[in-house]
């Protein structure tokens, strides 16, 4: 599926304008950063719009984004990052990008923005615990990212790795995971068009309640496979350790990937609650992006890999 980019997209590529305004606001704030030209967007432009992968369903309002969170370096409940993630310092930040690479490469976060071309993308959040959103993210594919450090064939997988740091993210001061929170994805999954470093959402930055500066977005696996606050990316040769199966191997397979046949074993994954619905709707194998993933997994038993 293509992704297109200005000047390939028409005014039906585009959201509303009120989704228009939010970017401009947006690029008018980073802006004030230093970080004028966003790969080519400090003009009138709007953002370039993934039609081909975004869903058409209604996003979910940014309130609710903004507010249910579960990010548990600064607390285990729905509203803890929202009132905690405040104190979290995201300038000056980096990101090192090192491992099984020809040319390995520490970020700067704002230079990295800069280099690369913004999309939105509307994709549907899944949550292991059984709800759901749907989002409009701003961000780049991760395999432009890992192109620019040029992987060598010991290249299978992709560790990530949180920030570590305490004294902001308070959470980490309690043994509720293995700290700093680390994730995984192999090779083909990470370079896969789907799979997005998102640095905003709704237009505008991205919050620190929603992983700020910068995160992971991969949008056919339970949420939590999405790691927040990246601070090194890592491409290896074996599987590396992520933090909710090293916490309970039973509950949280490495792939994770969304799938209705594979209950968690404290509840059914038949169903998902959309939040800001009252029905519970039917959970969609690979969260509906199947068509693009399946053959990721052709011949995996992925009930035993789940």
């Amino acid at each position: 599926m293509l992704i297109r980019h200005r000047p390939d997209l028409t005014d039906n590529d585009v959201t509303d304008r009120g989704l228009y305004l939010r970017r401009r606001e947006f690029i008018t704030g980073v802006a004030g950063l230093g970080l004028a030209g966003l790969g080519g967007m400090a003009s009138a432009a709007p953002l370039a719009f993934s039609k081909g992968f975004s869903t058409t369903e209604k996003p979910t309002p940014k309130d609710d984004v903004t507010s249910y969170n579960n990010f548990y370096e600064f607390g285990v409940d729905k509203g803890d990052p929202a009132e905690n993630a405040g104190r979290l310092k995201t300038r000056p930040w980096t990101v090192r990008v090192d491992g099984a690479c020809e040319a390995p490469k520490t970020f700067d976060i704002d230079a990295l923005i800069k280099a690369n071309k913004l999309e939105e993308r509307i994709y549907r959040l899944r949550c292991v615990e059984g709800w759901s959103m749907v989002i409009p993210w701003v961000g780049f594919p991760l395999k432009d990212l890992i192109a620019a450090v040029k992987p060598t064939s010991k290249a299978k997988f992709v560790a990530f790795e949180t920030l570590m740091r305490p004294s902001e993210m308070t959470g980490q001061k309690w043994d509720v995971l293995q700290w700093p929170y680390r994730e995984g994805l192999r090779i083909d999954e990470a370079v896969h068009p789907l799979t997005l470093i998102a640095v905003g959402l709704y237009g505008e930055t991205l919050p620190n309640q929603n992983g700020a500066p910068l995160r992971l977005v991969v949008p056919w696996k339970y949420g939590f496979k999405s790691i927040k606050s990246i601070i090194r990316i890592s491409l290896v040769e074996r599987q590396p350790p992520t933090a909710w199966n090293l916490s309970a191997p039973r509950e949280y397979g490495f792939y994770s990937n969304v799938n209705p046949a594979v209950d968690h074993p404290r509840w059914s994954q038949a169903t998902e609650r959309r939040i800001g619905e009252f029905r519970r709707r039917d959970t969609l194998a690979f969260n509906g992006y199947g068509e693009w993933v399946a053959d990721l997994y052709r011949g995996m038993d992925l009930k035993k890999f789940y």
